[in-house]
């Protein structure tokens, strides 16, 4: 019972918790991304290449012996859009967080301690010599 107890608490804990959602999330994220290879940008700007190649998707391509370089090409693709994107949202996060650095805190106020030692100093060297 003990290690089910155990596994309970390491199952909830947030770190795991933020894995799994983060996993969820880029499976659908991967979805998006091929959707957008495969629907938006081979069509766009792969079709000349496919048109002469007598083909109408990237995956089709091939060489000599069915070396299928297209849907290498098109995995090379969703990798660089997915990098890119990654990128853009790091580096936001960054000039966030680079923001909130550089609101300098304001200095604490004197303690009580360091008024009166202010105060003793003020009044020695106010003090007259002898």
């Amino acid at each position: 019972m003990a290690i089910l107890k155990e596994f309970k608490e390491f199952a909830v804990k947030g770190n795991v918790m933020d894995l799994a959602i983060g996993v969820i999330i880029g499976a659908a994220f991967g979805a998006i991304v091929k959707s957008l290879v495969e629907d938006i940008i081979t069509p766009l700007i792969l079709s000349p290449v496919l048109e002469k190649a007598g083909l109408e998707n990237i995956k089709e391509l091939t060489w000599g012996a069915g070396v299928k370089y297209g849907n290498f090409l098109s995995n090379v693709i969703s990798f660089i859009v997915v990098a890119f994107v990654l990128f853009l949202i790091v580096k936001g996060i960054n000039s966030i967080r680079k923001k909130e650095e550089a609101a300098p805190a304001a200095p604490p106020a004197p303690t009580n301690e360091e008024k009166l030692l202010m105060e003793i100093r003020d009044a020695l060297q106010n003090k007259p010599r002898l």
